[in-house]
């Protein structure tokens, strides 16, 4: 989680099985962490890997236009893919 500053006034609140509150508390202990600063920063990591993890990226209008100018490029010979995709993939029955 970034350093920051700002006081913490937002106030979350969540409930636990007694297992995995023991599992989190001990995990804490290990990190050095208090359990709510451990379970924030876990939250907290877990929470941007998925917004980064999405499929939508911004992009400046000419980077967009340099995708666009790609997608539109004739394709060329690749007989690397070309020889994988002649293959048996490994899952297919034989």
């Amino acid at each position: 989680m970034p350093a920051t500053s700002t006081a913490r006034t937002a106030r979350l609140g969540l409930r636990a099985t007694p297992e995995q509150e023991t599992v989190l508390r001990r995990a804490a202990d290990v990190a050095h962490k208090s359990l709510t600063d451990f379970i924030l920063d876990a939250a907290y990591q877990a929470a941007e890997q998925t917004l980064l993890d999405q499929r939508l990226f911004m992009v400046s209008g000419s980077q967009y236009q340099a995708l666009l100018e790609m997608l539109d490029r004739p394709e060329s010979d690749n007989p690397g893919l070309a020889d994988l995709f002649s293959r048996r993939p490994v899952w297919a029955k034989k």
